[in-house]
């Protein structure tokens, strides 16, 4: 930042003053480390707002992703957990909270749903989201849940995963349901996809202890490489009616935070990379790598990836001004 700000100092000076020139490398280290992310990470969620388009049934996917290196072992600090909540038609980050060293997703996620305006949206998370409290959380926000069902619900697992292939061993003759099958083939790897999603769910003991459950859902994934096929089955619980192409749209909605945000973290802003751990100099940095990201994602003017767009940033002061104003 330091030798950005040298470098472009005097295009700084045309909007700045800068009595005492650009900050010095630990100037920026200790402004990081100091200022409180809590507030930082509300004036995030705030200014996103105003990006944000209204979208009907907009997916909103939510997880978590682990800065690697912003570990500390001298003083024995673990590598920091942020989770995350991502607009997937949009394409913005909404916000973002850091979980508690000895705590988990679970305790984070009613507050990051608090904190942001989810009416009308359709929320996902993996099983690690896949809770009562947080099903409550979002059907009070006025919105949809997908969670997705895995071990860590040993028994409702079980218990859907029995119901859902027994029904599919007898082709759903005797479960009213609805279905969808899509088919995708991309250099050599053909996908097919299958969904199956109902409302009889009259069997479920715990349905009143799940706030608005409407249906349970089931997905076959099929791939096929040159004469290898794999089959994997997942299982999802979810306050929306039984409609196969809107489960669709949500489950595969929310795969997009991996690949359009954890991903391009990592290989555009080479975030598990990055070294900065003082105070709490990491999250603040994880929050305006968000910032950046929001801002080339927002930006039409370029028909061209994100690492291309910062290295346009990068030469051309017209272009950065741009993004700066967005």
């Amino acid at each position: 930042m330091a030798d950005f700000g040298l470098a472009k100092e005097a295009w700084f000076r045309t909007f700045l003053k800068l009595p005492n020139g650009i900050a010095s490398h630990d100037t920026f280290g200790r402004v990081f480390a100091m200022i409180n992310p809590k507030e930082f990470a509300q004036c995030f969620i705030h200014w996103t707002q105003s990006l944000r388009r209204s979208l009907p049934r907009e997916i909103v996917a939510i997880d978590g992703k682990t800065l690697r290196r912003s570990h500390h072992r001298k003083s024995g600090r673990q590598a920091i957990h942020m989770v995350s909540a991502w607009a997937r038609d949009n394409g913005l980050v909404l916000g973002q909270l850091k979980t508690d060293e000895k705590s988990n997703e679970i305790t984070i996620i009613p507050q990051l749903l608090r904190s942001l305006e989810l009416a009308g949206c359709i929320v996902t998370l993996d099983a690690m989201g896949c809770q009562k409290n947080i099903a409550k959380e979002i059907h009070e926000a006025d919105a949809d849940y997908v969670l997705a069902l895995k071990g860590n619900h040993e028994v409702v697992h079980e218990e859907v995963k029995t119901f859902l292939e027994d029904a599919h061993a007898q082709n759903f003759k005797k479960v009213e349901h609805d279905f969808l099958e899509t088919v995708e083939k991309d250099h050599g790897r053909i996908e097919t996809r299958r969904y199956w999603i109902t409302e009889k769910i009259d069997w479920f003991a715990d349905r009143p202890k799940w706030e608005a459950l409407q249906a349970v859902g089931m997905v076959e994934s099929v791939r096929q490489i040159d004469d290898q096929t794999t089959t994997e089955r997942r299982f999802y619980l979810t306050s929306l009616k039984a409609d196969a192409r809107e489960f669709a749209r949500a489950v595969r909605g929310h795969w997009s935070i991996e690949n359009n945000l954890h991903w391009i973290l990592d290989v555009c802003f080479a975030e598990d990379q990055c070294r900065i751990r003082t105070n709490y100099a990491a999250q603040n940095m994880a929050v305006l790598r968000h910032i950046t990201l929001n801002l080339l994602k927002s930006d039409t003017t370029k028909k061209r990836g994100i690492k291309s767009k910062q290295k346009n940033a990068a030469w051309d002061n017209a272009y950065l001004l741009h993004l700066l104003k967005i």
